[in-house]
């Protein structure tokens, strides 16, 4: 089985930044199990990366304001509401899910969200808020975590 850690955001946006930064964390400590791969890319534009891979880790970040800035948030596929966008383009992964089964597209069929609640995704030069910074550690544990378990059930079958 086939399976993807995909780090969202952009490096140049403060805080949006928390994805790609625990994806570089987790490169070098699972990269003998999984591809990792960096993107700056949003919507539509993510259905590519994830054709073939059998299961995906999608690591972002996330702004609600219900929970402090470096809170990790764990999401499976089915728990993430749909995309209310004017534009296909800014789907998000349950569309891309529809979309990729229509047109006969591989598309992982487990996929679990770890979301890092952030203080600033939008300053452009800003630096990463130290409570986001202190977060990176943790998510690139569970990420790996999350890698090593489905590693197991995989040589259990």
């Amino acid at each position: 089985m086939r399976t993807l850690v995909l780090g969202l955001g952009n490096e140049l946006a403060a805080d949006d930044a928390v994805g790609l930064l625990a994806a570089r964390a987790v490169r070098e400590q699972v990269a003998d199990a999984v591809d990792v791969v960096e993107s700056s890319a949003a919507g539509m534009a993510l259905i590519e990366i994830f054709d073939g891979y059998d299961r995906a880790i999608v690591v972002d970040s996330i702004r609600t304001g219900r929970e402090p800035p470096g809170t990790i948030t764990e999401l499976g596929l089915d728990q993430i509401g749909r995309v209310v966008a004017p534009s296909l383009h800014q789907a998000g992964l349950p569309e891309m899910a529809a979309v990729a089964e229509r047109l006969g597209l591989g598309f992982p069929s487990e996929i679990r969200v770890l979301a890092v609640e952030v203080l600033d995704p939008y300053t452009l030069g800003g630096g990463v808020s130290t409570a986001v910074a202190a977060a990176v550690d943790e998510l690139a544990r569970r990420v790996c975590a999350r890698v090593e378990q489905w590693a197991s059930e995989q040589t259990r079958v």
